[in-house]
């Protein structure tokens, strides 16, 4: 069996906060003025991804792990795994603030919900002039603190707001409160988990009149109450994977591609590319593959060697 870069067909998701860009930016085929995320690559229960291009395509992600497990997923990624898919890429388009928000950890979302937890990250692709997120606390707080501010709407007194530009990067480790303002593309790759616990919402309603649920009670044990360094410094070396996040759950690289570069990978693990300005092309075997911004590509295991052509820069994601 040949295998080969896939691509898959967007999930499409309207949400309250969403708007237009993903297609006017990213070219998304979207349908609504209200479409806030577009799963790139997903295993989520009723949103699994459909590939579009090449031998497997029609196939869901699901039916092609089942039928090449470490061939798609990677030798030790399926040892560790089986035949889970262990992450989750999306972009996201924020036209109002969302709401703020967590995640619970692997041990309360396996208790709670037969979940994983929701480890993620952010890279801002764009942003507006004054485009700003909400992540963690200004100083260290306590449950008794923040249900006082929540009871009196004084939330947003105790929160750390940063001021954001395209480029930047935050990691956003379970229990971390959170929340991306308005004005903001986010490419955002987490754990494969759909649980996260709404605690405020800015008292919106929605089209019917209604008021989105809130998650106060499940929040509580959640929240971790100490302050947070999220954002990250990174290196931006032309033609090199530079480090910007290690963690247990994923490892992502940014690539500023500026020519050529020559990947070598083992079979260990998948690989996902995002590309998040420009276009490159992918090579091997005399096959020739052309992405542009907002792309998003799975390159199975099995891949193990090819080159990235162009003037792109590319968030490259795998499990170490």
């Amino acid at each position: 069996m040949q295998f080969y870069p896939l691509q898959f067909k967007p999930i499409l998701k309207e949400r309250i906060w969403g708007g237009t860009k993903l297609k006017s930016y990213l070219n998304k085929p979207i349908t609504s003025d209200i479409t806030g995320e577009s799963w790139e690559i997903s295993t989520v229960e009723n949103d699994v991804s459909i590939v579009t291009n090449g031998d497997f395509k029609g196939k869901s992600l699901n039916e092609l792990i089942n039928e090449f497990p470490a061939e798609i997923l990677g030798t030790k990624v399926y040892k560790v795994f089986g035949k889970q898919f262990p992450l989750l890429f999306k972009y996201l388009d924020a036209r109002e603030d969302l709401s703020i928000q967590l995640h619970p950890n692997d041990e309360l979302a396996k208790k709670r919900h037969n979940s994983f937890g929701k480890t993620e990250m952010w890279y801002v692709m764009q942003a507006d002039k004054d485009a700003k997120i909400i992540v963690g606390f200004k100083e260290k707080s306590s449950p008794s603190a923040y249900t006082e501010h929540l009871k009196n709407k004084t939330l947003l007194d105790l929160l750390d707001t940063k001021k954001v530009k395209k480029g930047d990067v935050f990691f956003l480790a379970t229990g971390t409160i959170h929340a991306i303002g308005a004005g903001n593309v986010i490419a955002e790759i987490q754990q494969t988990s759909d649980i996260t616990y709404r605690v405020y919402d800015f008292d919106r309603v929605d089209g019917n009149g209604n008021k989105r649920e809130l998650h106060n009670d499940l929040a509580l044990e959640a929240i971790n109450y100490n302050t947070v360094e999220a954002q990250i410094n990174y290196s931006k070396i032309e033609n090199t994977s530079n480090e910007v996040v290690n963690c247990q759950y994923f490892t992502t690289n940014f690539i500023p591609l500026n020519g050529k570069r020559e990947v070598h990978k083992n079979q260990e693990s998948f690989t996902v590319y995002m590309c998040v300005d420009d276009n490159f092309e992918l090579s091997f075997d005399g096959k020739t593959y052309s992405y542009q911004k907002g792309d998003t590509v799975l390159i199975p295991a099995s891949l193990t060697d090819f080159q990235l052509n162009g003037k792109a820069s590319i968030l490259e994601i795998y499990i170490s």
